[in-house]
């Protein structure tokens, strides 16, 4: 009877700590941001204000995957966001004109929500599911744009 009554107190105490381990989700996400970090790539949590027309759902904390333009020549501003899977438009719901561009938009992840330009920095708005695979699409899209 002791041994059970000591099994059922260490059982009681030790439950919270599992709480603590993260989940596989979580270690997920956490792969997915040190290997951004080895490839050169900034990343933050930001809050966005999502456009209200935008179909799929996107979080108003998301990770915004960074990386610096080179210096020196004029480059121009712009801001998409993913409509619908594969469709990038800008603010006033018009598609990407620029070929090159509206390419390389198709080829980011479905759950990428929004891509950046400003005169420093090229962004990408990404749910970070898909793992590894999806941020070597994202990692090549910022690549072209820096």
């Amino acid at each position: 009877m002791n041994l059970w009554l000591v099994l059922l107190l260490v059982g009681v105490v030790i439950s919270p700590l599992s709480w603590l381990v993260p989940s596989r989700h979580q270690r997920g996400r956490s792969s997915v941001r040190v290997e951004a970090r080895r490839l050169g790539l900034a990343m933050q949590l930001s809050r966005q204000e999502w456009p209200f027309w935008l179909e799929q759902p996107a979080p108003s904390m998301c990770a915004q995957y960074l990386r610096e333009r080179r210096r020196g020549e004029a480059q121009e501003a712009w801001c998409f966001w993913q409509m619908r899977p594969g469709q990038w438009v800008d603010r006033w719901r018009e598609p990407c004109t620029d070929a090159r561009l509206a390419e390389q938009l198709a080829a980011l992840p479905e759950d990428a929500y929004k891509a950046e330009a400003t005169a420093n920095t090229v962004a990408v708005c990404w749910g970070e599911r898909n793992g590894l695979e999806a941020l070597q699409r994202v990692d090549a899209f910022l690549q072209a744009q820096a």
